[in-house]
């Protein structure tokens, strides 16, 4: 799991670098915001967004 301030920001520039995107940005049940990549060797990379109100 990574983190950012600018979740949209950060997901347009692992996507323009043609990781495989799992799952766009979007707000989870439980608050978090965040996104899903796969990358070349498989593994899911996961990135939320930091927000001071849910954090």
């Amino acid at each position: 799991m990574l983190a950012t301030l600018d979740l949209d920001a950060t997901f347009d520039r692992v996507q323009a670098a043609d990781a495989e995107v799992v799952q766009e940005p979007v707000r989870q049940p439980y608050g978090v915001r965040d996104c899903a990549f796969r990358d070349p060797a498989g593994n899911l990379i996961r990135i939320r967004e930091l927000r001071s109100d849910i954090d």
